[in-house]
């Protein structure tokens, strides 16, 4: 689908974030996994997300939509062998969680779409292979389709590098309290995207299950059943991000309510980004204002969210002066390569734009002009070309944007009452 955006007369406003889409997906696991009903409150409900709740269902939980509230009957870690295979659509979080938990079953054959074919699950599958689980790329490349053939979890230690996707990590911390003894992870390179794990920790806890870490080097899983939990879902800093950043870059002022001020979330530093450029911010205990002001340059380090490489690419477009994205070589195995994507893309505005194997130089505050741009059927790029786009002289074409649905199904509507020209 195509999306046309014209250069707009952005004004105040006031958005609600929609529910962290990080925090639904691993509450819908845990549910799955824990000892009786839990009830997950105002939770994302997108495409991503979706996928995760119908893995839940295939492997054995019991699943009713009541209004803004999903029940879910845990099977106590006693998964049920899927009829057919678990298809996660684009959703490389639900693929890597699920490769872990399906190993507490019989056998199970998870896949995706063409993007998630692409997406590295070899260093998951070592690390399985470590704790004695049979789980293995039916193409024999170290991606999916993945056959696991499990039955339990034996147990043990398991290494595994911490520098391609904290995924892995998450995935092996989630199953780990079923397996047959007790879990050790040692990482044998530095940690990157540290605060999803700390998600991944933060709702383990909730449901009543500790973990011990030293320094994010290792990790040690203790057995255990995952208790059932009255649980109602933050709102997420990615994507009200978008439109922190759309004032930031327009002059005007907006206030995103459903932001919790004490989350773990690691795209929370997008404040500081903000402030760092010469944005105004005002933080409330549930909410965000933005008073964008003129921009300037900056160097960001975004080895620990690199969900904000196509936020803080646009930002720079729009920035004087010169700013340096760095530590985000880890950003290439995402829904797209991101570095690559943002390098291509934001160049046909205008902006002039350097790509590194581990980082991008944009050059901002020229003119920018509308142009047709390519998504790569990635959700967070078909995001930040629209506040771009809204900011640019004529008209942009997005071509994909039909992938904002993965994550905020309700983006270009929010935009619209932003005040900017959406046709679609």
């Amino acid at each position: 689908m195509d999306v046309k955006i014209k250069e707009s007369n952005i004004r105040d406003f006031t958005v609600t974030a929609p529910a962290s889409k990080s925090y639904t997906h691993r509450a819908y696991a845990l549910a799955l996994l824990a000892d009786g009903r839990s009830r997950i409150r105002s939770p994302l409900r997108a495409g991503d997300t979706d996928s995760t709740l119908a893995a839940c269902q295939a492997l054995g939980a019991g699943v009713n939509v009541e209004g803004n509230t999903v029940v879910i009957d845990g099977t106590v870690g006693v998964l049920e062998t899927p009829p057919a295979e678990i298809d996660v659509g684009n959703s490389g979080t639900t693929i890597r969680l699920f490769t872990s938990i399906a190993a507490l079953n019989g056998r199970a054959r998870l896949t995706g779409d063409e993007s998630i074919q692409k997406r590295p699950m070899q260093p998951l599958l070592d690390a399985l292979s470590q704790l004695g689980v049979k789980a293995v790329s039916t193409k024999d490349n170290g991606m999916p389709p993945i056959e696991v053939a499990g039955g339990k979890i034996p147990g043990g230690t398991a290494s595994i590098r911490g520098d391609i996707s904290s995924q892995f990590i998450s995935s092996l911390l989630i199953a780990a309290p079923y397996a047959r003894k007790p879990v050790e992870i040692e990482l044998t390179t530095p940690l990157k995207s540290r605060p999803y794990v700390d998600v991944t920790l933060d709702i383990m806890k909730r449901f009543r299950l500790t973990v011990e870490t030293e320094g994010y080097r290792s990790f040690t899983v203790p057995q255990g059943v995952y208790k059932h939990r009255d649980y109602t879902v933050e709102g997420d800093y990615s994507s009200a991000s978008y439109f922190l950043a759309l004032a930031a870059m327009t002059g005007c002022s907006v206030t995103v309510e459903n932001l919790q001020a004490d989350t773990v979330q690691g795209d929370r530093t997008i404040l500081n980004i903000l402030k760092d450029m010469g944005a105004n911010i005002v933080v409330s205990t549930d909410s965000v204002r933005v008073d964008g002001e003129g921009l300037s340059g900056v160097e960001v380090d975004l080895g620990d969210t690199p969900d904000l490489l196509p936020t803080v690419a646009a930002l720079a477009s729009v920035a004087k002066g010169e700013t340096v994205i760095s530590n985000i070589e880890h950003a290439r195995y995402k829904e797209s390569d991101r570095v690559a994507a943002c390098a291509r893309e934001f160049a046909r505005f205008g902006v002039e734009i350097t790509e590194g194997r581990d980082h991008l130089v944009i050059k901002g505050g020229g003119s920018l002009k509308g142009a047709r741009v390519n998504s790569y059927g990635d959700h967070r790029m078909v995001m930040a070309l629209a506040i771009v786009g809204a900011c640019a002289e004529g008209e942009t074409v997005i071509g994909g944007a039909e992938s904002v649905d993965i994550s905020f199904p309700g983006f270009f509507d929010v935009l619209k009452k932003a005040g900017a020209e959406v046709m679609y």
